[in-house]
């Protein structure tokens, strides 16, 4: 753990993908079925999870490109983006798993009496999909998904949004996630970051970020993270 130290905070907004679930293999079958139907070859799934961070319109243009800078004519994009719904719509859980320490971390948050939001780029069909199917639905005050904001991370609007729904200032709350996006995003929002090694942030190492702290699980940063009200100035 680097930059370790005992916060206090109100809330703590959370990324799903590469944070609290491993999701790249089933967005790779999505994405590889996807690319079948268009006749293209199918990728691995270690370059397909380079792929993920910003939303599935750029998850899908990268895929066809192959590249993360590619973009595909509009009607290749759209039958690319529909297929691959329809497909993950299907797949969504199956293979993924969720990361060691992650229920017990959610558990300690709320004993603890911080406030949860989970903020993703994730459409709200397939977050609401992943939180039920893994038992997490009810661990969250509020989640925010990326067609719930007009800009996804690294924007700080979704964070905005999550601090707004819980009711807590953006520098009474810590942002835990995967990656630079999180860290932008956060950074813009007034938030303070924690980095989860493990993650995707696409296909990059996390170590040497500008990050608060950087940790090797969730349950490291619910150990890093109290609420407010215990502070001695807060009571």
């Amino acid at each position: 753990m680097t930059g370790a130290c005992r916060w206090f905070a109100r809330a703590v907004l959370i990324d799903l993908d590469g944070t609290l679930l491993d999701t790249a293999p089933d967005l790779a079958a999505a994405i590889n079925r996807a690319l079948a139907e268009l006749g293209r070859p199918a990728l691995p799934t270690s370059e397909i999870a380079t792929f993920v961070g910003k939303g599935v319109d750029v998850l899908v243009q990268r895929a066809l490109a192959r590249s993360f800078e590619g973009a595909a004519d509009v009607d290749l994009f759209a039958s690319a983006k529909a297929a691959f719904a329809r497909h993950y719509r299907e797949q969504n859980g199956r293979a993924t798993q969720i990361f060691p320490g992650v229920e017990s971390a959610l558990k300690q948050f709320r004993d603890n009496g911080l406030k949860l939001a989970c903020v993703t780029n994730k459409p709200r069909e397939f977050t609401q999909q992943l939180l039920v199917r893994f038992g997490m639905v009810d661990q969250f005050d509020a989640a925010i998904s990326g067609d719930d904001t007009v800009q996804k991370k690294p924007h700080p609007g979704p964070l905005l949004a999550a601090c707004a729904r819980l009711g807590v200032d953006p520098a009474d709350a810590v942002m835990v996630g995967d990656s630079e996006n999180d860290l932008h995003s956060a950074r813009a929002a007034g938030c303070r970051i924690v980095l989860v090694e493990g993650g995707y942030n696409e296909g990059r190492p996390i170590a040497g970020l500008p990050a608060d702290a950087i940790v090797a699980a969730l349950a490291d940063a619910a150990d890093l993270i109290t609420v407010a009200g215990e502070h001695p100035a807060n009571r």
